[in-house]
């Protein structure tokens, strides 16, 4: 694209299909409308089921992965097919191939986890579940935070998007489950469930945030992105993917980052890992001033782990 986008040369935004996902593409969409004054008929969404749409009934980590909610915008990107791809950060693997460029963050919303019961059942966290509860869950994060606060509850897989899991709950296949506080309020969602304490429940790496990719290539549309950005977010959620990429974990792996600004301008990275069964964990924190300080964090929590919690994040 070689100018702003027009009714008769539009900007092609790529997204998955789930009711989410396109909430989170008509943002994007807002955004550079608002920031470029561009008529809606200059911009596109085009959807598309991802692989892991499809495949409901086993954790992605045994199929595949992350990559399996970014393979189909990968490739239509790739082919020119769109123009740019809309993300939850949270699903995009923490190292993309060089030919697309994270162009813009949107800012981000609430990273903390709700927990939602089932009806009749009165719960405001995790403390209040009854002994013997079924949570379920595909986050490995979630699970083994679970675990360790409650030993007692049954995690069980749930798969499926925001409306699929809260039938299942409603159903009574599981007691309860926790959703991404805002993923629910970008449906509209804003009164389900129970914010959770991030001190209790760290979120995981980028939860809660938006981000556009574009082809590395491509000079006008980077130019667009550029304009969208929100700085703020970009350098929190880039800290938590540094933690992760020095890692070496995985989709399999539990772990939890979460960077927020303190006053001054400093950001302060919380992580966490743990054994798959929650009962082993290193934690700590770090004032990042860059790239090196996520880094140097991972490398510490890794040699404070036990080796339960090690293995998860060979490299």
């Amino acid at each position: 694209m070689s100018s702003l986008p027009t009714p008769e040369n539009p900007l092609r935004i790529g997204t998955r299909a789930s009711p989410l996902a396109m909430a989170q593409a008509h943002m994007a969409m807002a955004a550079l409308i608002a920031s470029h004054g561009l008529a809606t008929e200059a911009l596109e969404i085009v959807p598309m089921t991802a692989t892991g749409d499809r495949i409901q009934d086993r954790a992605l980590a045994e199929v595949g992965g992350k990559a399996l909610w970014t393979r189909e915008l990968d490739a239509a990107l790739d082919a020119g097919d769109i123009d740019i791809a809309v993300h939850s950060l949270k699903d995009v693997e923490t190292l993309r191939d060089a030919r697309f460029h994270l162009g813009a963050m949107l800012e981000r919303a609430d990273p903390r986890d709700r927990l939602v019961v089932r009806e009749g059942l009165e719960a405001a966290s995790i403390a209040d579940l009854p002994a013997g509860a079924r949570l379920g869950t595909s986050s490995p994060r979630r699970a083994a935070q679970v675990r360790r606060l409650r030993p007692d509850i049954g995690t069980m897989l749930l798969r499926g998007n925001v409306a699929t899991r809260l039938a299942k709950v409603a159903g009574g296949e599981v007691d309860a489950t926790l959703l991404a506080a805002a993923g629910l309020d970008r449906l509209g969602m804003h009164h389900v469930g129970a914010v959770q304490d991030a001190a209790l429940l760290l979120p995981a790496a980028s939860q809660g945030a938006i981000g556009i990719e574009c082809r590395d290539d491509d000079a006008a549309v980077r130019a667009l992105l550029q304009a969208v950005d929100h700085a703020p977010t970009h350098g929190a959620v880039a800290a938590e993917r540094a933690f992760l990429a020095a890692l070496g974990g995985d989709c399999r792996s539990p772990v939890a980052a979460h960077a927020q600004w303190l006053d001054g301008g400093i950001l302060r990275l919380d992580a966490e890992i743990y054994s798959d069964d929650g009962a082993d964990h290193a934690a700590g924190h770090v004032l990042v001033h860059g790239p090196g300080d996520a880094e140097a964090l991972a490398e510490r929590l890794l040699g404070e782990a036990s080796e339960t919690v090690r293995r998860l994040f060979q490299r």
